[in-house]
């Protein structure tokens, strides 16, 4: 998950009214909620979570942060924060052939009003409800800004679990949805404007669960795109011990992105912007011709590196990815 920084002069801290609520209050009134999530013995309430896991299943654990002032501003709204929290995660499990179970947060809190906590804790649930992942525990501490981390399990069928280190000479990288979006719509917002679809695609990005679920048995490796494509890509590839060539042309772009941006600046966005959650993986186009919603943009070699061609063009990249908010 690509990390950025603030300009503090453009992104002060919000000034807000403080309520005094303790640690249990907190917990009891906004994240306690009843869970009917098959496998929780016993939730919030109590030292632990009491969880049984499925017999015939691998268990899938991720972590990820979001911290003020290096992964949002500090005037982010409190229900996107909570939502891209719970999505961050879930797009590990997803690339990994996963289906989510169950979550904890461990939520760092400066003087935040309780309508900001309220606001937080429904952003998180709403992600969690559409997803199916139960809440079942977590940890409260004050602190000088917002840190919020999330870990999530996950089950997979046993040794189905997609890894990066699976690809081979031949296969077809593919991606799905499409790239640049997220990038895009947060550079409209740093500068006052909005396009709604590529501000959602920000803001309120999806976890390829459904994607993910199919691609078991049937790709070789996959990853997340988090970081940007092209420097995504080359992780696994890498994990893999192979190289690819990326055909810069087929990458998918939404009609908004086509829309508000130049033919460079899209492409970059595509190629480097991060933050877009799709998944990229690799697999022989006659296992995933089933699987809808992916698009084929390259080949696996066996020469290393990563070989990107614009219409046949050799062209090069900077796969450090785009950087938020400087």
């Amino acid at each position: 998950m690509r990390a950025w920084m603030l300009r503090r002069s453009r992104y002060e801290k919000p000034r807000c009214k403080s309520t005094p609520v303790d640690e249990f209050e907190l917990i009891e009134r906004y994240f306690n909620r009843r869970v009917s999530s098959p496998g929780v013995n016993v939730g919030i309430g109590d030292d632990g979570a009491v969880l049984r896991p499925a017999a015939d299943r691998d268990e899938i654990q991720v972590i990820d942060t979001l911290a003020e002032g290096v992964h949002f501003p500090s005037d982010s709204n409190a229900a996107d924060i909570g939502y891209r929290l719970v999505i961050v995660n879930l797009s590990d499990i997803a690339a990994m052939g996963g289906r989510p179970l169950w979550m904890t947060l461990a939520l760092t809190l400066p003087q935040k009003d309780e309508q900001w906590v309220a606001d937080f804790a429904n952003g998180l649930f709403e992600a969690a409800t559409k997803y199916d992942v139960a809440l079942v525990g977590g940890d409260t501490t004050s602190g000088d800004k917002v840190v919020a981390t999330l870990h999530v399990t996950g089950e997979v069928e046993e040794g189905g679990a997609l890894l990066r280190s699976g690809a081979q000479v031949g296969d077809t990288i593919f991606v799905t949805g499409t790239l640049g979006d997220a990038a895009a719509g947060l550079e409209l917002l740093q500068h006052g404007e909005l396009d709604e679809f590529l501000a959602a695609r920000f803001l309120r990005p999806s976890a390829r669960i459904e994607t993910g679920r199919s691609l078991v048995g049937c790709a070789s490796a996959a990853i997340d795109v988090s970081d940007g494509l092209v420097g995504d890509l080359k992780k696994l590839l890498d994990a893999s011990g192979m190289g690819g060539e990326l055909e810069v042309e087929n990458v998918p772009m939404s009609d908004a992105l086509k829309s508000r941006f130049d033919t460079a600046d899209r492409t970059r966005f595509a190629l480097t912007g991060g933050d877009d959650y799709e998944l990229c993986f690799t697999a022989r186009p006659d296992n995933v011709d089933q699987v809808a919603g992916i698009t084929p943009i390259g080949r696996v070699v066996r020469e290393p590196d990563l070989v990107c061609r614009n219409n046949g063009v050799v062209v090069e990249y900077d796969d450090s990815g785009y950087r938020h908010f400087q």
